[in-house]
């Protein structure tokens, strides 16, 4: 958990830096659209490395950010949904109690401003699960790269657990303000 924040807080306070030293380099494991990470099996991707170019763009012209700050009740949140899909397998943003982002943030505290979730699923690394939701492949919002640097969110909370289905997955809960 603490890694995962430690590698948001890297991008969120110098990303052009961080797409210099930690995305640039993924360019070389890209043929079309297959990435393939040294050693690994190969990973169809959608968009290839054209989602990987567009977020290295955004990220030389971005603005720096605060860091964000962990949060005790956010994390349990996280912990909570995490919980949750590593016993029934499922994914999404929406707990097998029908629960919703807001409502297990309800649960531990008050947030305000803005609030947000990223989920991740098949990987363990820090590094990777940070920049998977960077490139956000697939993700025609760019909604979890939009999370990430999102200058509304002051908080967040993380957990990482293993996932019955996809080996390991992780909830990122973001909140603008949370008490």
């Amino acid at each position: 958990m603490k890694k995962v924040i430690i590698e948001i807080n890297m991008v969120r306070t110098n990303p052009a830096e961080y797409a210099r030293r930690f995305l640039v380099p993924l360019r070389s494991y890209y043929r079309n659209r297959v990435l393939q990470y040294p050693g690994e099996i190969a990973i169809q991707t959608s968009e290839g490395i054209r989602a990987l170019d567009e977020c290295i763009k955004e990220l030389q012209v971005k603005k720096l950010l605060p860091s964000l700050s962990p949060k005790k009740g956010l994390t349990l949140a996280a912990r909570d949904h995490v919980k949750d899909q590593a016993i029934t397998g499922a994914i999404g943003h929406t707990g097998s109690d029908k629960s919703t982002i807001f409502d297990r943030l309800n649960r531990y505290g008050k947030w305000n401003i803005s609030a947000g979730e990223n989920i991740n699923y098949g990987n363990k690394d820090a590094r990777r699960i940070v920049t998977t939701l960077l490139i956000d492949d697939s993700v025609t919002s760019r909604g979890h790269r939009i999370n990430l640097l999102n200058s509304n969110f002051k908080f967040v909370g993380v957990s990482v657990v293993a996932h019955k289905i996809y080996g390991h997955m992780c909830v990122m809960d973001f909140a603008g303000s949370y008490q």
